[in-house]
């Protein structure tokens, strides 16, 4: 029974060594090329760019996939039943109209012109809920190309100028150098799946209450609502394209990897405030969340100074542009956002009071505090320096009687006039 191939389990470059009797190259001796070690240095050095190729691919993906987990098409069982939800929403809008319109009939034109404008709206409603999955497949579609075109398309493209830096660069045989590359690749892959997660939630959700949003137009085509969806939709798709920020420096770092790993840093930093202000409701939440495990892991200062620049300091309610800025919680901004959509429908909703959460206001105070204190300090100051001799009076030196403080001196007419001749009573 013949024996199993002993190099049968083995992969790689070993392998190759397995069936070669140990040497690295095609049974050659193990100190050709160069001395002993090279094709073992050559094997680490290609599985090291392999890595690295294999890193700058999935960064790509998650930040532009090419197909999203939203809805392709409208036959889809989750899309269904929002999509039944909206039609049927929008024909109870419409045959409401309907009666209202035929119970004030004796009003003329203005009714006649109302019910056109409904029926109208309620034809383009249902057929826009059927269109929307299709728009949004081919709208992520063309996102993800023009995001590869953007940073993997030739020498002159972010990711294209690490692949080649790897392979060309100046210090492509540095060994720090390569470390330090493929960490920044790995830190931006974690926040690249940071993005690509919120991203496909986010349009997700968007797209599964179109119907219910474009519902509202039946009521007579206020389309702020839709106005407020799109913006927020189109908000989740282009967000990636923040990035392109750091495009025109990329011929500047060309040829180091130390360099290339500084401008990934720099898109890491880019990528958080791509979910601080491209994710709705949640995005300063996720970021603040982002920040806080980074800064509770490392006391490294640049770690700290990038997670704050993507991440910065902010209250949860009104803006100031003195102070930190101040964003809704996920709960207000929500309640904002279906107020507008009440209002589509002619729904008045109740205001929410307008106050910072608690934990807000004990960082705003405690933020405050220094300030505070030395306004405290400055007005104690003012004070005793307004009002010293009030509170220290110096005695009076002796001296000629004079007119009394406060007294209103005599003009000179009076003073050297005689006083007035008066007759004698009897």
């Amino acid at each position: 029974m013949p024996d199993k191939d002993p190099c049968g389990l083995i992969k790689g470059i070993a392998k190759k060594m397995c069936e070669n009797d140990w040497e690295p190259g095609g049974g050659g001796s193990a100190d050709t090329d160069g001395g002993g070690g090279s094709g073992i240095t050559a094997g680490a050095s290609d599985h090291v760019k392999d890595l690295a190729e294999a890193l700058i691919k999935t960064l790509k993906g998650l930040l532009a996939p090419k197909r999203a987990w939203a809805p392709e098409t409208a036959d889809n069982w989750l899309y269904q039943q929002f999509l039944w939800l909206g039609q049927h929403l929008a024909v109870a809008i419409l045959v409401c109209v309907i009666v209202v319109c035929a119970l004030t009939a004796w009003q003329g034109a203005p009714r006649l012109r109302q019910l056109g404008a409904s029926t109208g709206w309620t034809l383009a409603a249902v057929a826009g809920m059927a269109s929307v999955p299709g728009v949004v497949m081919l709208l992520n579609q063309a996102v993800s190309s023009a995001f590869t075109t953007a940073f993997d398309s030739d020498q002159s493209t972010l990711l294209k100028t690490i692949s080649k830096d790897l392979d060309q660069g100046a210090d492509s045989g540095n060994p720090v150098a390569i470390l330090i590359i493929i960490s920044a690749l790995v830190v931006a892959l974690a926040f690249a799946a940071l993005v690509f997660m919120t991203r496909q939630l986010g349009i997700l959700a968007f797209v599964c209450m179109a119907p219910l949003v474009l519902a509202s137009l039946a009521r007579g085509g206020d389309t702020s609502a839709v106005r407020a969806w799109a913006m927020r939709l189109l908000g989740l798709m282009f967000a990636p394209f923040a990035l392109l920020l750091v495009s025109p420096f990329v011929q500047m770092v060309s040829g180091s990897l130390v360099m290339d790993a500084v401008l990934l840093i720099a898109a890491d930093a880019l990528m958080l405030r791509m979910i601080f202000h491209g994710i709705p409701y949640f995005g300063p939440k996720i970021a603040g969340a982002a920040r806080g495990l980074v800064e509770s892991r490392t006391a490294n200062p640049l770690a700290r100074a990038v997670v704050r620049a993507g991440s910065p300091d902010f209250y949860e309610q009104e803006n100031n542009p003195r102070t930190p800025r101040t964003v809704d919680t996920p709960g207000r901004a929500a309640h904002q956002d279906r107020g507008v959509l009440f209002a589509a429908y002619g729904i008045k909703q109740k205001q929410r009071s307008s106050r910072l959460t608690t934990q807000s206001a004990i960082d705003k105070t405690r933020r405050e505090a220094p300030r505070n204190q030395q306004l405290v300090e400055a007005r104690r100051a003012a004070r005793t320096a307004v009002q010293p001799a009030a509170t220290n009076p110096q005695p009076r030196q002796p001296g000629p009687a004079g007119p009394r403080p406060g007294a209103r001196p005599l003009a000179a007419s009076q003073q050297s006039a005689p006083a007035p001749h008066r007759p004698p009573r009897p």
